[in-house]
């Protein structure tokens, strides 16, 4: 989500300078590749651009196909293949040993419907959300199209297909939150490919601490683009982390802290009494991630004494908090905790990757619709 925030504050000032613009997006891949399906890339006519498609391999070449969209005022599609590293396709020698399909698609900032402003939509109402892309079509219809499907008032007719249609793939990548391409053909639609990508709101991070630890756990949320959420004593959180988070609370009023589905909470009170009292408050909201700092002993006691919670058979809780990467200082700890977080909310193990079978990313899953 930070990525596409910056996107939006490019699309405004390019906007704001009357300059034309096109969106590159990667819409498929076949065995390796940098980036996932979903990665976007703002492009202006002046070649300034934001975000990215790669690693930095591609973005030379996309910055000259996006210019040509711009020109032309049509969508194109193109296929970086990788698969036999020649490095005479594109100019470079990429290693990625796969197949990327980038869609680049003018965009029209008159157009208040434009993929930029579904993105912004998506961002400022912090929910999810399912963006529907056609990418292909033998019948004409203009590809770089897109719909935004609100999950809680769904239509889902798209491209000549009717919301049945395209109500399984919708529905698988609501519960996977993983794109899936979906595949129709039949006499009189022709055959279309439609990418199906979940959009998820932003990850919220609610720190529960005042101690100088918190200013390594805040600074690194903000690199990485969460919303900080700190609750403590205001008296006792320095001016360094007022700067970083989005809103401060006093303990009393935990209950005002906004935590969803998408919301990670870590305790980091150093405090035994308020973690007791804090917990189950927590734990009743439901977040995807609760952790709490201190070693397994004082995790034992506190279990012992909170009355009808078993905090073992609860699934998003995790004390001692963080991967084991032997992290000592607080910027260490931070790291930890992120990366544990993040293995958490895309439901990763966090092991070593060399030790991981197949590919790094999971791969999409295409579904084929009969007429």
């Amino acid at each position: 989500m930070k990525e596409i925030r910056q996107i939006i504050a490019s699309y405004d000032r390019f906007k704001a300078s009357g300059l034309k613009m096109a969106l590159a997006s990667v819409v498929q891949i076949e065995e390796s590749s940098y980036r996932r399906i979903g990665a976007r890339m703002l492009v202006c006519a002046n070649g300034e651009w934001s975000g990215g498609i790669s690693g930095g391999c591609l973005e030379g070449d996309a910055l000259r196909r996006s210019q040509k969209a711009i020109q032309d005022g049509k969508s194109t599609t193109v296929i970086y293949d990788t698969m036999e590293d020649d490095q005479n396709q594109i100019g470079v020698g990429l290693g990625c040993n796969g197949k990327i399909e980038v869609l680049f698609s003018p965009i029209n900032p008159k157009d208040s419907d434009n993929e930029v402003e579904k993105l912004r939509s998506v961002v400022q109402k912090n929910n999810p959300a399912i963006l529907l892309k056609l990418i292909s079509s033998s019948e004409g219809k203009e590809i770089g199209n897109t719909k935004l499907i609100d999950l809680e008032n769904r239509d889902a007719s798209f491209a000549g297909l009717s919301d049945t249609q395209v109500h399984k793939a919708i529905e698988e990548v609501r519960i996977n939150r993983r794109p899936q391409i979906l595949h129709f053909k039949d006499a009189h639609s022709g055959a279309v490919e439609i990418l199906v990508e979940y959009l998820r709101p932003e990850t919220r991070l609610v720190i529960l601490g005042d101690n100088y630890d918190v200013l390594a756990m805040a600074g690194l949320a903000n690199e990485i683009g969460w919303e900080l959420h700190v609750v403590g004593r205001k008296r006792k959180i320095s001016k360094a982390i007022y700067a970083k988070c989005n809103k401060l609370y006093e303990y009393e009023h935990i209950e005002q802290v906004p935590i969803t589905e998408f919301t990670a909470v870590v305790l980091m009170t150093h405090d035994y009494n308020w973690d007791k009292k804090l917990l189950p408050i927590v734990l009743s909201k439901n977040p995807a991630y609760v952790g709490m700092l201190g070693p397994k002993k004082r995790v034992l006691k506190i279990n012992e004494e909170l009355e009808g919670l078993d905090l073992k058979s609860i699934s998003i809780f995790h004390s001692p908090v963080g991967l084991d990467i032997g992290a000592e200082t607080p910027e260490e700890i931070a790291v930890s905790i992120a990366a544990e977080i993040i293995s958490v909310m895309r439901n990763r193990k966090g092991e070593k990757l060399k030790f991981r079978e197949g590919t790094i990313h999971n791969r999409k899953t295409k579904i084929h619709v009969a007429g």
